[in-house]
C-alpha cells in the first residue's frame, strides 16, 4: 500500500481480485474476467471446461501460468507454455502467425519493456486471433512507470530475486500500450468491476479486411 499509494479502497478491490474464488471451479476472479474475455471472442456461452473441449483444435500459447485458467488450458492438445525466464517475453522464438490464442495473467506489469512485449504478442498471432491478459488496474489514475522508485515486488522480496519486480503500476489507460503496439482495437472485459479487468485485441483477419474499400484499409493498416 505504500509502494503504491494506494487508499483502503483501492486495498480491498485488489484483494478481492486475487484472493475471492468461486465456490463451484475455485477460479479467482481475474481468471473469471479473462475467461469472458476469451469466450466472447468465439462467441461461446458456457464454461470454460467446455469451451476447452469444443476449441481444442487451437493453437495455444500459454506466457508463465495464466492464473486458474492452466488447469484447462493444459489439457489442451496445441497449447505452448513460455515461461519465464526460459523464454523472454519481448524476443520470443515463435515464428509470426503461429497462434490463434495469446495469453498472459498479472505478467505485463513485470515486463521491463511492456509495449515491446504486447509487440510480440501480435507478431505470433495469426490474423483473427486473439490476445487476452489481465494486469492488476487502479482504475481511479493514470499508469505510471516505477522507473527510479524504490523496488516494489509482488511475492517475497526477501528471496533476492527480481523475477517478481514491478516495472509498471497500471491504470486508466492501461489500454493504451495495446494500441501503441500496433493493434487496432481494445476489449476491456469486467468481471466483479472493478476487481475483475480483462484485456483483449484481435488481429483483423484478411477476410474482413479484403472487402473494404482501398482507401478504408489503407487507413486502417498499422503505421510502421
Amino acid at each position: 500500500m505504500a509502494e503504491w499509494e494506494i487508499n483502503e479502497e483501492e486495498r480491498e478491490y485488489i484483494n478481492r481480485q486475487q484472493g475471492t474464488r468461486c465456490d463451484n471451479c475455485g477460479s479467482n476472479v481475474r481468471s473469471m474476467a479473462l475467461a469472458t474475455s476469451i469466450t466472447d471472442h468465439w462467441s461461446f456461452d458456457g464454461p470454460f471446461e467446455a469451451f476447452a473441449k469444443k476449441f481444442s483444435k487451437l493453437e495455444i500459447l500459454e506466457i508463465n501460468e495464466a492464473s486458474d485458467l492452466t488447469k484447462w488450458l493444459a489439457k489442451m492438445p496445441n497449447r505452448s507454455l513460455a515461461a519465464y525466464p526460459s523464454i523472454d517475453m519481448q524476443n520470443m522464438p515463435y515464428r509470426d502467425g503461429s497462434f490463434d490464442l495469446v495469453v498472459h495473467s498479472d505478467t505485463l506489469e513485470h515486463i521491463e519493456n511492456p509495449i515491446k512485449a504486447l509487440r510480440e504478442c501480435k507478431r505470433v498471432l495469426r490474423p483473427g486471433g486473439l490476445l487476452a491478459f489481465t494486469i492488476p488496474v487502479i482504475v481511479g489514475r493514470m499508469s505510471r512507470s516505477r522507473k527510479g522508485m524504490k523496488k516494489s515486488y509482488h511475492g517475497f522480496p526477501d528471496t533476492g530475486s527480481d523475477d517478481y519486480l514491478v516495472h509498471t503500476e497500471y491504470g486508466a489507460d492501461m489500454w493504451q500500450q495495446v494500441i501503441a503496439a500496433g493493434f487496432e482495437s481494445v476489449k476491456i472485459h469486467t468481471f466483479d468491476y472493478p476487481a475483475g479487468i480483462a484485456i483483449s485485441a484481435s488481429e483483423i483477419a484478411p477476410a474482413l479486411t479484403s472487402s473494404l474499400p482501398t482507401r478504408i484499409w489503407k487507413a486502417l493498416r498499422p503505421r510502421s
